[in-house]
């Protein structure tokens, strides 16, 4: 269920919208293997964004209901660590936990990547959620 309190007190940047339009339809292979598992509430019964707007940027699935932001990371965040740094800092800031995966694991290990997410303090009631 979208909580839309949550996800419309969210900083946004209309000037993204066509971007993050692009890059939904693009959709690189880790990022459509693991949006497959989130996507119409398969996960937990919950909803997830893709490539979602915040602030000034765009992220790769979003969870309002659980405030959390997953991101998967492969080679286009090479020498990107200090945009990664500042963005995550940013997000963070609004309250959001930022779960970073990595692509290499979505493609040869996807099972384990939804055991790690069930079993991660955001998606589970150990955050008071």
């Amino acid at each position: 269920m979208r909580h839309t309190k949550e996800y419309f007190s969210l900083p946004y940047n209309a000037q993204l919208k066509e971007r993050a339009k692009a890059l939904r339809r693009a959709g690189n292979l880790p990022e459509v293997l693991l949006w497959n598992q989130l996507k119409k509430g398969q996960f937990k019964g919950l909803d997830f964004d893709r490539q979602k707007i915040i602030g000034n940027y765009i992220v790769d699935f979003y969870c309002a209901e659980k405030q959390a932001v997953l991101e998967v990371d492969g080679s286009s965040h090479d020498d990107k660590a200090e945009y990664d740094a500042q963005r995550d800092a940013f997000l963070r800031g609004l309250g959001l936990c930022v779960i970073h995966i990595l692509d290499v694991d979505v493609k040869q290990n996807l099972a384990g990547v939804m055991d790690f997410l069930s079993s991660h303090p955001s998606f589970t009631d150990e955050r008071g959620a």
